[in-house]
């Protein structure tokens, strides 16, 4: 499949237990130890519409890109994931709470919902499918890691994945930051005043 991003080989997958439509972008050699991949969660507001609310569309860019610019790797995008996990429905429904003041997680669980309900079984099939026995995954979300190692795929690396935040998904990361375990360094020192992103510098009083 031609892309913006280079050639890859697309491959299809349906799983049985849920029902859901899977694709897998290959690019390159992938037999090697340690193949870079990402396991992207399927987000329509960000991926096909640009939301700002979340990075996603952005990590998915920046993901495709660095497996190109690594020369091989695999972009996983995973059905069913959206608003990790609860739908699209409710995502917007917990989006609309968050409008009114509640975090993510606050939202999910005031409408009875986990706060994170993605399940990466399929993945790390799709992965052993594919020959894949390690990766380099591009990811900040270390519980990701972990479920694949229970699902049988070796972790070589933790490779970040960061986007430079915005004014409307500052709160947002910073939540996945706090409540969440991602690892989002580059929020460090970041406040937002006046509708603007500023970065809190100290001086060396030394």
């Amino acid at each position: 499949m031609s892309t913006a991003y280079g050639e890859f080989l697309a491959v299809g997958y349906l799983d049985h237990e849920r029902g859901d439509e899977q694709i897998a972008l290959v690019y390159g050699d992938v037999a090697e130890e340690g193949v870079l991949a990402r396991l992207h969660s399927e987000c329509l507001t960000g991926d096909s519409f640009g939301s700002r609310h979340c990075e996603c569309g952005d990590q998915l860019a920046a993901a495709l890109d660095a497996i190109v610019s690594e020369g091989s790797g695999i972009l996983l995008y995973l059905r069913g994931h959206e608003g990790r996990g609860i739908g699209l429905l409710a995502k917007l429904r917990a989006m609309k709470l968050q409008s009114e003041g509640m975090d993510t997680v606050e939202a999910n669980l005031a409408l009875g919902l986990p706060a994170d309900a993605r399940d990466y079984r399929v993945a790390a099939e799709i992965l052993h499918d594919l020959g894949v026995r390690s990766v380099r995954l591009l990811s900040n979300n270390p519980r990701k890691s972990e479920a694949l190692q229970r699902h049988g795929i070796k972790l070589a690396e933790q490779v970040p994945l960061l986007i430079p935040p915005c004014e409307e998904n500052i709160s947002y990361l910073r939540t996945k930051r706090e409540r969440m375990d991602h690892v989002l360094p580059h929020l460090d020192g970041l406040t937002h005043v006046d509708g603007m992103t500023h970065l809190n510098v100290m001086a060396d009083s030394s």
